[in-house]
């Protein structure tokens, strides 16, 4: 979130200042930094001052995520542009005048197992019978229960590092599951023993995307914003975002997806799971995106045009139609089949634990 202001040097020359939000963590700042660098590319006038903030999921540590539920957003009052990683720290309806004004190109989306040292050179399916592997997410632990039946799950909390040194120093977990995007972007992919494949382990709304959040009333900021959109990336989080509202998911149940485009054509695969993976439901629509796929003109801008939290100028609007009305489809044929009883039973025994 971005607030504008100004800054008077020795010379008496005045330059605009603009404050980014970031969370305190070492994977954030590294995060908003390549967000920061780009936009000083593009406009090496403006001072940008990053401002470290604290999420409600980072002060409680002792709670699984999933049972805080989709309150981590930041305060808003601060009046500043915010800069996420991935979008499943993004409820998919942003508070009243605040929008996702750009969505970078998407870093792999896909899971990685951290191996303990220990166990280096194998893989899920060759640890021991009742070996641990640590997680927060109810979707990468109801996938792999089904996937792995001789694995054990148990919840795993902290930062990046936090967790690493967690898996290191004890010997709890013989593995932890955390997002690739995260480890390549600290430069840490030699941890990486194992690349999870949608056939293993499908991945959350938003995976590996950075989102910047600003005012939705701010056309300036919007438009400075909107040159970091990458198009492929921006459709793809739309489908997944309407899915995952449609079915009024969040972080509280088991919701996955898996996104590509191939020839002007968008996919979704969506699936709903039980807390233990036994029941499920998973689906795969696809619907065109070429409509030109040309740079459409907005003369105004209003909080009107956000689909699902997002407002992507530069995007073709008939194409970001089409992935909302993709994810609103498949949400709808989840549906038909059941998708609501298994993710209200799953939500009540996530609550009830």
């Amino acid at each position: 979130v971005l607030k504008i202001l100004l800054l008077q040097d020795a010379d008496g020359n005045v330059s605009r200042v603009i404050r980014v939000g970031t969370r305190k963590s070492q994977l954030a700042r590294i995060q908003t930094d390549s967000v920061v660098e780009k936009l000083k590319e593009l406009h090496p006038d403006v001072h940008f001052e990053i401002v470290a903030m604290s999420t409600t999921g980072d002060k409680i540590l002792d709670t699984a995520l999933s049972k805080i539920g989709e309150k981590i957003h930041p305060s808003l009052l601060l009046d500043i542009i915010y800069v996420y990683f991935a979008q499943i720290y993004l409820p998919t309806v942003l508070p009243v005048g605040f929008t996702i004004g750009s969505v970078l190109k998407r870093e792999n989306p896909h899971d990685a197992v951290v191996l303990h040292p220990k166990h280096k050179g194998k893989r899920l399916d060759s640890l021991a019978n009742k070996s641990v592997v640590g997680t927060s997410s109810l979707r990468r632990a109801a996938q792999l229960k089904k996937r792995f039946p001789h694995l054990e799950f148990k919840d795993i909390r902290g930062n990046l590092n936090t967790r690493l040194k967690k898996l290191d120093e004890k010997d709890d977990f013989s593995a932890i599951i955390l997002a690739a995007a995260g480890l390549r972007r600290m430069g840490w992919e030699n941890r990486i023993s194992q690349i999870l494949g949608p056939e293993d382990c499908m991945y959350a709304v938003g995976q590996g995307a950075l989102a910047v959040e600003v005012r939705a009333r701010d056309q300036d900021i919007l438009e400075m914003v909107s040159v970091l959109n990458d198009s492929d990336t921006v459709l793809r989080c739309i489908s997944e975002r309407a899915f995952l509202k449609h079915l009024e998911g969040g972080c509280s149940v088991p919701v996955a997806v898996y996104t590509e485009i191939k020839n002007s054509q968008l996919y979704l695969t969506g699936a709903v799971y039980s807390l233990d993976g036994s029941d499920s439901l998973k689906e795969t629509m696809q619907t065109s995106i070429s409509s030109d796929n040309q740079v459409e003109e907005q003369e105004k801008v209003d909080e009107k045009v956000q689909r699902v939290g997002i407002t992507a100028l530069k995007v073709s609007e008939a194409a970001q139609d089409a992935a909302v009305k993709l994810g609103v489809d498949l949400g709808n044929l989840l549906l038909s089949k059941g998708a609501k009883e298994i993710l209200t039973v799953a939500r009540q025994l996530n609550d009830a634990r």
